[in-house]
């Protein structure tokens, strides 16, 4: 294989996300002596980028204070907030968690809100460069950070050079920014690295799945804004939907499950389709045309999961370290923030020829208002543990009666170790797709634009090939045919064959789900060519 050629810039932020570009920004804005590049393993920047999107846009106000007058896609304010219980009949209006309000809020799209970030980024000097998928973090001999690799492209099934083969690229840096979003594969790796876990609780996570309609219901109102909790989801089972009432006829319309459930029968993809068909939002939907979908995995664990954020030549921001205030519904602020406080120390030891101290972007986050906002609904998420109803007490208590203030913080436990066996959970009969609100995997997968070279080494890996039949299929059932939702994970049964587990690859949307839920942790998401996975318009 041929030698990896290099590049040297002072910073190298991985990932085009709201946290890499602030960080990006703010770099530029502290020195324009500073070179930034910037990599996103996405077609262009935003084709990666999912999120419900309620925007609060303290951090924006921050970053660029005239956002306004520069045009950013701010342009439906929340005009109304609900939140509802339902049944499998009823909607039972709920009074609105002061967390949830959101007056002065905006519905956007994070996907095109990356595409304005990344242009006042360029504007000022940072090189973006889109399709470039990072697979490998450099260390120099005392072992700090020192740049990433790049992925080769043009690698067959077997790992041989196709025609056209381009060798992966060394980028180095004086410090590298990881801002991959949640799961990030390579910050998987740095938390082993530098144990940057260790004084940490362990994260959890969601998966979120969203799809963008065209509707002809009189039912759409601009700017309003819906959540429900309850059903289909059991009591045992965290999770709810919401509702963004766009401008021109659009809905943004999604479903959150935390991957802390227990039914391994249980399928998120499956539980978004029937939330469509409840009576009170089928009729918003019906008649209307389904855009797009999209699904990515969410950071669910707060304040406790945050892990170290910085080491030796490197620093963690946005989702790769999880700073979604859960409470809120909300993380782009959050994650704008911790690039900016990340680009403000960078900036600041750079431009004086310093290394960044390790530890110094952990006490910057530790007194902004970004740790203040986490710790006063650091409890609120954990309490859904022991269930829904008492969940919305423990929430209704931290919200109104302590605020924040309790002596005490509840544990986290890991997702993947959830699962209660088949033998102990029963089937969940879901009703096939009516194709008018309900659709199956494959079509939603076409909607989201997911290409990949087919002849690529698969991106997803089994530590253990022995696993998914000896022990998912044996105990729940082969969970991963109903988590992923996008159809990647097959159980084969073949006459006169043993099952075995086949990989849909192409199919990947990216959204981390198999690496967090997979009961030993066996699979192991690993960066496929870039610009391959999915190509969300306006997600």
């Amino acid at each position: 294989m041929e030698e990896a050629d290099s590049l040297s810039f002072d910073v190298v932020i991985v990932g085009a996300g709201p946290a890499g570009l602030s960080a990006a920004i703010e770099l530029r804005k502290r020195s324009q002596d500073l070179s930034v590049c910037v990599l996103d393993k996405g077609s262009e920047v935003g084709a990666h980028i999912l999120s419900g999107a309620v925007l609060e846009t303290r951090a924006l106000e921050e970053l660029i204070p005239d956002w306004r007058e520069k045009g950013a896609p701010l342009t439906r304010e929340v005009s109304e907030d609900h939140f509802v219980m339902l049944t499998k009949k009823l909607a039972i209006p709920m009074p609105t968690p002061p967390q949830m309000h959101n007056k002065g809020n905006y519905i956007i799209s994070l996907g095109n809100l990356c595409r304005w970030l990344g242009e006042q980024a360029e504007s000022l000097g940072a090189e973006i460069y889109p399709g470039f998928a990072v697979s490998k973090t450099l260390y120099g001999e005392h072992g700090a950070v020192i740049g990433v690799a790049t992925a080769p492209m043009g690698l067959d099934k077997k790992g041989e050079e196709k025609p056209g083969f381009t060798p992966s690229m060394n980028i180095f840096a004086k410090h590298v920014i990881f801002a991959e979003g949640c799961r990030g594969s390579l910050a998987r790796e740095l938390f082993d690295h530098y144990e940057l876990r260790r004084d940490c609780q362990p994260q959890t996570f969601g998966l979120g799945i969203k799809e963008i309609w065209e509707v002809t219901s009189p039912l759409h109102t601009p700017g309003k804004v819906e959540h429900t909790i309850g059903w289909p989801l059991t009591q045992d089972t965290y999770g709810g939907s919401f509702i963004y009432h766009l401008d021109d006829k659009k809905v943004a319309v999604g479903f959150v499950v935390g991957l802390d459930y227990k039914n391994p029968y249980l399928s998120p993809f499956e539980e978004f389709q029937r939330f469509k068909t409840h009576p009170s939002v089928r009729p918003l939907l019906e008649g209307g045309k389904r855009l797009t979908y999209g699904a990515r995995a969410l950071n669910e664990g707060g304040l406790q999961a945050i892990p170290q954020l910085s080491f030796p030549g490197g620093s963690l921001v946005g989702c790769d370290a999880g700073f979604l205030n859960v409470a809120k519904i909300k993380g782009i602020h959050t994650s704008m923030k911790s690039g900016m406080i990340a680009a403000n120390l960078i900036a600041q030891h750079l431009t004086k020829g310093e290394n960044v101290p390790v530890g110094a972007l952990d006490a910057a986050v530790r007194n902004s208002w970004i740790w203040e906002e986490l710790s006063t609904v650091r409890n609120i998420r954990p309490g859904f543990k022991w269930g829904l109803l008492p969940g919305l007490v423990n929430a209704a208590l931290e919200a109104y009666i302590f605020r924040g203030k309790a002596p005490w913080t509840l544990s986290l436990h890991k997702d993947n170790e959830s699962l209660k066996l088949a033998t102990e959970c029963t089937p969940i009969d879901y009703p096939k797709p009516d194709g008018i609100v309900s659709f199956d995997r494959l079509s939603s997968v076409f909607l989201s634009n997911t290409n990949h070279e087919e002849d690529q080494p698969c991106h997803l890996t089994l530590k253990d090939a022995r696993v998914p039949i000896a022990h998912n299929l044996a105990l729940f059932d082969a969970p991963e045919q109903r988590y992923c939702p996008a159809g990647v994970y097959e159980i084969v049964r073949e006459e006169g064959a043993e099952p075995r587990l086949q990989i849909n690859a192409p199919n990947c949307v990216h959204c981390k789900t198999c690496d967090i839920k997979d009961p030993l942790q066996n699979i192991v998401w690993t960066t496929p060519e870039g610009g391959g996975g999915p190509n969300y318009p306006n997600m």
